[in-house]
């Protein structure tokens, strides 16, 4: 296998290595294929002939694995495959060219949409500024751009969003794109949105911690418990007042928890009920039936009746106090 350096600059003592080898590179590459790599670029300098077996031994790598390592950066087109061997590749041409594409790609948009296209620019060169000191990687921007069409945020939710990756220590696409996804499932596409989706977020907080003192737990609530209460708040519509009247319910429990509540406040909301009075209302009316039943068992001795009346959710109101 020989090995030849496209790049006639590096033709030096030193081996040198681009910046953004080390920004979009390395933190995906694993061990094995960095080292692999790095031998490559530095015998290139030379267009020396090695095998592969060659490179088992000096890099005391088994042969799968340097077979590995140049299929990876054959993929990631760093190296190229020739009919004498690989030629190592530029990356600052390999990310230029990464660049330019999306570019131009955009030329004829930019003609017909120039003003929405400018405010854009400005909001990615905001993010590069603001959050990646003026040093964003290239391959943000056509990343940036893709959300921009497939969530149909507007510039200060992309904004928004990059401030808040930040300020979680978080800021790799990864993360931002879970982000960008949560925030699309909750309809957010302006500040307005974004600014409701907060507030409901602040009531759930508020929410979260009364029921967890109410409780009594001195420890965070876990994800399912908090979903739970999401879809208390949310998707039932139901406010703080309703949540109380369920946890005034577990006092007659031994060990109340969240899957106990979800099924009295499901109850209620598969009932239609939509606030207090409904509420309170039934609960009597549940404390009424329950005081028939016991007063029936007592005349008729028939202890057993109890079970065979409460089978499915009425048996969450058999022992209830009001």
């Amino acid at each position: 296998m020989k090995l030849e350096n496209s790049d006639l600059s590096s033709l030096f003592s030193n081996t040198l290595i681009p910046d953004i080898f080390f920004s979009e590179y390395l933190s995906e590459a694993s061990g094995d294929f960095i080292k692999v790599y790095l031998y490559m670029l530095f015998l290139s300098k030379y267009d020396k002939d090695i095998k592969i077996n060659d490179l088992s031994k000096k890099l005391v790598l088994p042969v799968k694995s340097i077979q590995d390592a140049v299929k990876y950066w054959e993929e990631k087109c760093l190296i190229t495959k020739k009919n004498t061997g690989y030629i190592v590749n530029s990356i600052q041409e390999i990310e230029l060219h990464k660049l330019y594409k999306p570019k131009t790609a955009l030329s004829a948009e930019q003609l017909q949409k120039s003003a929405e296209n400018q405010k854009r620019a400005k909001a990615i060169d905001f993010i590069n500024n603001k959050y990646f000191s003026g040093l964003m990687p290239t391959t943000w921007y056509p990343e940036i751009e893709l959300w921009f069409k497939k969530y149909g945020f507007d510039e200060e939710v992309m904004i928004a969003l990059f401030g808040y990756c930040f300020d979680m220590s978080a800021l790799h696409k990864n993360y931002v794109q879970a982000v960008a996804e949560a925030w699309n499932k909750n309809n957010i596409k302006n500040f307005n949105d974004l600014d409701l989706y907060y507030e409901k977020q602040e009531k759930l907080k508020i929410i979260a911690k009364t029921i967890s003192k109410k409780l009594g737990l001195s420890r965070s609530l876990t994800q399912y418990e908090y979903a739970y209460i999401e879809k208390w708040v949310i998707d039932y519509g139901y406010s703080l007042d309703i949540i109380e009247i369920a946890l005034k319910k577990t006092t007659s429990k031994a060990n109340p928890n969240f899957d106990y509540l979800d099924k009295l406040l499901s109850d209620w909301h598969d009932r239609g009920f939509k606030n207090t009075n409904d509420i309170q209302a039934f609960l009597t009316e549940m404390k009424e039936k329950n005081k028939n039943v016991k007063q029936l068992e007592k005349t008729t001795g028939y202890n057993k009746y109890e079970q065979r009346t409460y089978d499915n959710l009425d048996n969450l109101y058999a022992n209830l106090k009001k």
